[in-house]
């Protein structure tokens, strides 16, 4: 990831490495644009798992977490059988607000690929209104880890 927009920041990271199938290619045989984000999703659910906080934990404590903001930047492009490397970070941020930022490399290539970002807000699931401070259960999710200087 780029210092520019992270310098400072306090970050968790996780990759989860994917192979292309033929379902997620256009004609060309080249990545679908639209399934960059189901690979930012897969990505979520692998820092989810690492370090224990998935979208089940935070539904059954009365929250949902839309998307509320997507970037994408494509860079260059990835085939169908070629294999690529998500890195997703987690930002540590004051706000009541859940960014990611993301990182795709073709590792057949040795390229980037693609690089986004994502900002989901807290929501209650009971009359779905936003929350503008952070639920208490996750600012103490926040404080077991071990976030790194990025």
């Amino acid at each position: 990831m780029s210092n520019e927009n992270c310098a400072g920041m306090k970050i968790l990271k996780a990759t989860l490495d994917i192979t292309v199938r033929f379902s997620e290619t256009d004609p060309m045989g080249v990545v679908w644009h639209g399934n960059y984000l189901k690979y930012f999703e897969d990505a979520r659910e692998k820092i989810a798992e690492d370090f224990g906080m998935s979208h089940y934990e935070i539904f059954d404590r009365g929250y949902f977490t839309p998307i509320v903001k997507t970037e994408l930047n494509y860079k260059s492009s990835i085939f169908f059988g070629e294999k690529a490397r998500v890195i997703v970070m987690l930002e540590r941020h004051d706000a009541a607000k859940i960014v990611f930022k993301y990182e795709i490399i073709n590792l057949t290539k040795g390229k980037l690929a693609t690089t986004g970002m994502t900002t989901q807000i807290f929501m209650h699931v009971k009359d779905r209104t936003l929350e503008l401070i952070k639920p208490s259960f996750y600012l103490e999710w926040e404080e077991q880890q071990n976030w790194i200087e990025e």
